[in-house]
């Protein structure tokens, strides 16, 4: 069984190389082919990540933002795989807002099985296993396990929503929610600020693809109290982008718009 605690130390090691070249504000900085921006950053920590990954199990294949994909066929097959984001929130990273992570996810029978969220900027480390729960560390400190429960759509909510992403859409899903508190985050921290009882609910109307969400929706699912969180996203499909989605409701309780 891959140990939790070998795959937090790859992604504090990326996290480490990220965060020193955020303070010293070196790297280059372009556009991909899809206009999206990458990093020098990006790459450095993918090459931690995948060394890292390979150390552990190299009979592991792995799939990451900044490789190219294997195709569909390739995949299908696969009993698990590593699906990687080196660099989560470049944009975050980019302007300055401390909200970007690095995301390490494992990934069997299209489900994540494991995942870790290290924002390196916050010194905080987010962690889950199927089974073990979803914990949070703070810098050196101990480990604090996460619990949350799924929130009544009839109450009054506290939602975190994308502070790089805003939507005609989402104002049109919130009205008939009550909401108190509209929180703006980067990255998979919008996955763990409803794990660790910070926001009630992220709904997500705009296009993500699953390397940008796995790790988060690890934590987040195995954040649940008794039980684990019903997942609605589904990884290794033929397109890795993913559809809309809401977590921290009870799935049924809302209506996603259609398109």
């Amino acid at each position: 069984m891959m140990q939790i605690e070998a795959v937090n130390e790859v992604a504090l090691q990326a996290g480490d190389v990220v965060l020193r070249h955020y303070e010293a504000q070196d790297t280059w900085v372009k556009a991909k082919e899809d206009g999206s921006p990458v990093t020098g950053v990006d790459l450095a920590a993918e090459e931690i990540i995948y060394a890292g990954l390979q150390r552990l199990d190299p009979s592991i294949p792995y799939v990451s933002e900044e490789r190219e994909l294997p195709d569909y066929d390739t995949r299908r097959v696969w009993p698990r795989y590593w699906l990687v984001d080196p660099l989560d929130g470049t944009k975050e990273f980019i302007n300055r807002t401390d909200e970007f992570t690095v995301n390490i996810a494992l990934i069997e029978a299209g489900q994540p099985v494991l995942g870790v969220v290290v924002a390196p900027a916050s010194n905080l480390l987010y962690y889950a296993r199927n089974g073990e729960g979803a914990w949070k560390r703070d810098g050196d400190g101990p480990s604090e396990r996460l619990r949350s429960r799924l929130a009544d759509p009839a109450a009054t909510l506290r939602i975190v929503e994308s502070r790089s992403h805003p939507s005609p859409a989402l104002e049109a899903f919130l009205e008939p929610f009550t909401i108190s508190e509209r929180v703006k985050s980067g990255s998979s921290l919008k996955f763990c600020a409803v794990a660790d009882g910070r926001a009630d609910m992220y709904p997500r109307l705009g296009p993500t693809m699953e390397w940008d969400v796995a790790a988060g929706d690890c934590v987040y699912r195995n954040s649940g109290d008794p039980e684990p969180h019903p997942g609605t996203l589904e990884y290794n499909k033929p397109s890795l982008k993913n559809p809309s989605f809401v977590i921290g409701l009870p799935p049924g309780s809302y209506t996603l718009p259609a398109g």
